[in-house]
């Protein structure tokens, strides 16, 4: 009984423990890149949101398979050249037209390691678009498995950008 209560007090520890942290941004991470289109957001978001030809054109991101609607399952193939892939089936949390697509993929059980991968468009006064290219990472594993995928993941972000780019403004 008494082992049975030690081993309770100690897990609510962990756990309490966790939460406080959690509040300070040790089990949060967020990398970002952007950068300008010159290209309407129309032409841009016509390419992001058609996976089919992501297999041509995307560097990073190999496989989306799903549709771009909120609560759509995907099943997604990631790999960063140089890196291992990774394949996850995340959820759609956003779609917003020529502004704004969102989802949410977990590694195992919801709040080891979730990233929500997000893609923003907005609008220059030149006409062009700034291209941000973002993913936010949550959970209890963020400082274990962080150091481990930070730069990949940035290079990645990068060369699948520049191929964004490359590819609306031939478009034209």
């Amino acid at each position: 009984m008494i082992a049975t209560k030690t081993k309770n007090a100690v897990a609510a520890a962990i756990v309490g423990s966790a939460l406080l942290l959690s509040g300070c941004g040790v089990f949060s991470k967020e990398l970002r890149t952007e950068l300008i289109i010159d290209s309407s957001p129309e032409k841009v978001w016509s390419a992001l949101t058609d996976f089919e030809q992501f297999p041509n054109w995307n560097p990073m991101i190999r496989k989306v398979e799903g549709q771009p609607e909120p609560g759509e399952k995907l099943s997604v193939f990631v790999q960063a050249k140089g890196a291992k892939g990774m394949a996850f089936t995340p959820t759609v949390t956003k779609v917003e037209p020529n502004r704004e697509l969102r989802w949410l993929g977990t590694l195992g059980i919801s709040g080891l390691f979730d990233g929500e991968h997000i893609f923003t468009l907005e609008a220059t006064d030149d006409n062009s678009i700034k291209f941000v290219h973002r993913e936010q990472f949550n959970g209890l594993l963020i400082p274990i498995l962080m150091p481990f995928i930070q730069e990949d993941t940035l290079r990645g972000f990068g060369d699948m950008n520049l191929a964004l780019k490359t590819l609306v403004e031939g478009l034209k």
